[in-house]
């Protein structure tokens, strides 16, 4: 009997591992996440989400809701043995390796984007692959002339012209490194000559940060940080044409053309207007300055109308809660190549602190309602799409709205009606400890002294906004 309630679930990693739980019929998709972080040994896994593969295309689990509404009358049948399928997939790209606090996480989300360069059709960028893949080389395999003087130490009487020449061309794989269509346009000898020249030039980069190096490079390929979803131009239409691709700043438009992909639009979240969804009818309408026609589409089903929507919801979410984030890590990384360490902290220290206050996240975040008036069940939908009424994503930027609803925030743990919002000791050690975590991830890569200034300086700043929103909130800090 015990047997019979329960279910064998699989979940297959980026790095092309898999991870084994049972679970009881009755699970939720949190109880797999918790097995899965549990499996890892970390505390969350941030931009990463359980998918199960519908359609030919990865839809993201609802933490909350029951496995049986994803796998449908097979879940509940006693007598199924065979593994369910979930996918640990990338659900928010980020422009910073550093956003993502786990190495173990952060080796993850790297593997699955050097998965995406592969499989990258942006041939305008030929010249950034190739620093994708310089990187990539220099994460997986090091310094090339160490590892050349290792596999040379019984050629040392040969030439050096020949030396260097074994050296290129034996190292790596084209294939590995670079998506099919280049090697085909240079040809694999071209790629192996001149692939180790930039290779060369990352001597002395540790691992760790050329695996940061490549997330930031690979932020700028058009079709790499993206999540695309098939769609069709007319309700009848056959083949899915139109591929409607999530990404980190807004959303992308793109259309097949003889097994090539076309780039029709791009759109920031800031030039969308309203996204609707009507069973699987899709549209997309831009702010009026870009005197746009609203975008008409089909997706498979009112099914993928839905997820797609949270997808989007999610996403720009996301975007907003990190983007002040990314911004001081920019101006870290500003402050390190221009080699003016004292002079950035004497210098803009009023300018620098100006801005982390002036940008806080309650002060610009935007307003991304998400409008659902029936929650009828995933069969359903796809049998009866007359019933699915209208979902709506509105992306505007009023001044100070939240993107969640204050009852969905975690930190509102206490409310007291006659006074000022309490928040206990534990939340704001969780955050002490935090900061602490997102400081050495910094003074490691900008290897920074602890005790420097400028740790220093951004650790007093950070306080400083805690304490100026607690005030703004009407929050005391016991």
């Amino acid at each position: 009997m015990r047997t019979r309630q329960k279910r064998q679930v699989c979940i297959l990693l980026p790095n092309k591992q898999h991870l084994d739980c049972t679970v009881r019929v009755r699970a939720r998709g949190h109880e797999v996440l918790n097995s899965v972080l549990k499996h890892l040994g970390v505390s969350e896994l941030q931009v990463f989400g359980l998918a199960v593969l519908r359609d030919n295309e990865y839809l993201f689990l609802e933490s909350a809701q029951k496995l049986s509404k994803y796998f449908g009358k097979r879940w509940n049948r006693a007598s199924s043995t065979a593994p369910f399928i979930l996918f640990l997939r990338v659900q928010y790209y980020v422009e910073s390796g550093l956003l993502i606090l786990s190495s173990k996480v952060q080796q993850l989300y790297y593997t699955e984007l050097r998965q995406k360069v592969l499989h990258s059709q942006s041939c305008h960028q030929e010249a950034l692959l190739f620093q994708l893949a310089a990187s990539a080389l220099q994460a997986e395999v090091g310094d090339l002339e160490q590892r050349a003087e290792r596999n040379n130490e019984e050629e040392e009487e040969r030439g050096e012209e020949k030396r260097q020449e074994r050296k290129h061309r034996h190292y790596f794989l084209p294939e590995d490194y670079f998506p099919s269509w280049l090697i085909k346009r240079r040809g694999r000898d071209f790629l192996l000559q001149h692939c180790p020249v930039l290779h060369v030039e990352l001597r002395g980069v540790t691992r760790s940060q050329a695996v940061l190096q490549f997330i930031k490079e690979a932020s700028s390929l058009q079709d790499g940080p993206v999540t695309f979803y098939r769609m069709r131009q007319e309700k009848k239409e056959l083949r899915s044409s139109i591929l409607l691709g999530v990404a980190m700043k807004g959303v992308h438009i793109y259309q097949e053309v003889g097994g090539k992909q076309c780039q029709l639009y791009v759109f920031s979240w800031t030039d969308i207007e309203r996204l609707t969804f009507q069973g699987s009818r899709f549209e997309i309408a831009a702010v009026g300055s870009l005197c746009l026609p609203k975008l008409v589409y089909y997706t498979p089903s009112a099914t993928h109308s839905k997820h797609i929507l949270r997808h989007l919801s999610d996403s720009h979410r996301f975007h907003i809660i990190t983007r002040d984030a990314v911004g001081y890590i920019q101006q870290l990384e500003d402050m390190q190549a221009s080699h003016f360490y004292k002079e950035a902290y004497i210098c803009d220290t009023t300018r620098l602190a100006h801005r982390l206050q002036s940008n806080r996240l309650t002060s610009s975040i935007s307003d991304c309602s998400v409008a659902v008036e029936t929650t009828t069940a995933w069969s359903k939908e796809e049998e009866e799409e007359e019933d699915i009424t209208e979902f709506e994503l509105c992306v505007d930027e009023p001044e100070e709205l939240f993107v969640d609803s204050p009852a969905e925030l975690s930190w509102l743990a206490e409310l007291s009606v006659d006074g000022p919002l309490v928040l206990p000791s534990s939340y704001w050690a969780a955050v002490t400890m935090e900061m602490k975590q997102v400081s050495r991830s910094l003074t490691e890569h900008f290897q920074i002294s602890p005790t420097s200034k400028v740790s220093v300086f951004f650790s007093l700043i950070f306080v400083q906004v805690l304490k100026s929103r607690a005030d703004d909130e009407g929050v005391s800090m016991d």
